[in-house]
């Protein structure tokens, strides 16, 4: 079986992940580009932990402009075999105040101006994504937090919208519509590229606000987003060092197949493939591509 190295990617207010030991500070090259940040790597227990902070350390990146290809590609070179998405959201459901985690397993994706894959011409690919993130990656998740007794949903849907601005109500009522439980800006295509490379996904979403759908919230208020997120945040460290902790030696194979993604996803036979992007994907498809 795979060693299990853990990734771990920080959203907004989760800039370091206190508790490594050994620690290490990596700005790793992709054929991307550069990736958010450095990328922060040691030990917690016995298992290995890479920590990326999503918007870089000051919060310099908005959502759009986040490399997410160098990200997932920087942290598959470092091995890592499951990764943990930890951001803020706002909330769709009465059930779902501030300071509830959500533990997402559903996406809609929103975003409209950011590349979404890995793959393209003279390589196309497509993988399976009904199912997007790793069922026992979040029993892990959700065992964490209830040591930790945090207050966490299990379950829900995830709107990715493009940002950096807010919703509009009549968004904000349309998405509410749809039976979305949560509505971010990070997510997409975060996720989906961990399944083009082959890594585990759970995504940790931290409620901050009821977005404006809520006749007794008002707008979005930022002031009171940051107070609440800074909250968060703490938890959320928390949550990942224990998590880490008790994290198994092996890495533990995927039900819905999110490690073995590729096995019959690639279309473009070997002599048709364009060998410059091949070179590229030799992190993320080296297994299936030979290389």
């Amino acid at each position: 079986m795979t060693k299990a190295v853990l990734g771990v990617i920080g959203g907004s207010g989760l800039y370091e992940l206190p508790g490594l030991e050994n620690v290490t500070r990596e700005r790793v090259a992709t054929p991307w580009g550069m990736p958010s940040g450095d990328i922060v790597s040691g030990t917690i227990g016995e298992t290995r932990v890479h920590f990326l902070p999503r918007h870089d350390v000051g919060h310099r990146l908005p959502p759009t402009d986040i490399n997410y290809r160098a990200n997932i590609d920087a942290l598959k070179r470092l091995g890592v075999t499951d990764l943990i998405s930890v951001s803020a959201c706002g909330s769709f459901r009465e059930e779902l105040p501030p300071g509830t985690f959500v533990l997402v397993d559903q996406f809609i994706d929103r975003t409209f101006a950011r590349p979404k894959s890995f793959f393209g011409p003279g390589c196309v690919a497509h993988v399976a994504f009904a199912y997007p993130v790793s069922p026992r990656l979040v029993d892990r998740v959700e065992a964490a937090a209830r040591e930790l007794d945090i207050s966490f949903v299990r379950g829900g849907t995830y709107l990715a919208m493009e940002g950096p601005q807010f919703s509009t109500r009549a968004e904000s009522l349309l998405y509410r519509s749809w039976g979305c439980d949560v509505i971010g800006m990070t997510n997409m295509p975060e996720a989906k590229l961990a399944r083009e490379a082959e890594i585990c996904y759970a995504s940790v979403a931290m409620v901050t606000d009821f977005d404006c759908w809520h006749p007794d919230h008002g707008d979005v208020d930022v002031p009171e987003i940051i107070r609440v997120m800074t909250e968060n945040a703490e938890r959320g460290r928390r949550l990942v060092a224990r998590l880490a902790a008790d994290f198994p030696a092996k890495h533990e194979p995927c039900p819905n197949g999110s490690d073995r993604a590729l096995d019959t996803a690639i279309l473009t036979p070997p002599e048709r493939r364009d060998p410059e992007l091949v070179k590229k994907l030799d992190a993320v498809a080296g297994r299936v591509l030979g290389i």
